[in-house]
């Protein structure tokens, strides 16, 4: 399971997630520079660790390297919040306090995703019963089943 990147880490993977094509340490070191002084030693490093540990591939190009990230940063925060909620001792009190801290705007984000996992979800209240993508029987009254 993925660990949090660390600041500088993120403000890399952060370009190479925008950028969505291959990048050089010089253009990562370019774009960095506009907001912080730093050494393209230092970035190397970095993009060499990030490669070190899966998040970026890089291929040969003349004398350097171009990285790509390996996946999107969606994959990174859905991985992130599913490692935080397994270490949780009280699953559903965790969703439920996540819940909570959600703006409006991240609430209807979240509908949105569970129409897409759930496409029969109502627009307004929670699943039918059943697991997720799991057929309902509707045929029993609900206190029999």
């Amino acid at each position: 399971m993925p660990r949090q990147l660390g600041e500088l880490e993120d403000a890399v993977m952060t370009r190479v997630w925008e950028w969505n094509r291959p990048v050089t340490v010089r253009e990562v070191l370019e774009d960095l520079q506009r907001e912080r002084s730093i050494a393209y030693t230092t970035v190397m490093t970095v993009m060499d660790n990030l490669h070190q540990k899966g998040w970026v591939r890089r291929e040969v190009e003349g004398r350097a390297y171009r990285y790509t990230a390996v996946s999107t940063r969606a994959a990174y925060a859905a991985a992130l919040m599913n490692e935080a909620w397994s270490h949780s001792d009280n699953p559903a009190a965790a969703l439920v306090a996540f819940f909570g801290m959600m703006s409006a705007e991240q609430r209807e984000a979240l509908r949105d995703a569970m129409r897409i996992v759930l496409p029969t979800l109502p627009e307004d209240g929670p699943p039918p019963g059943g697991e997720a993508g799991e057929p309902v029987d509707d045929t029993e009254p609900a206190g029999e089943r």
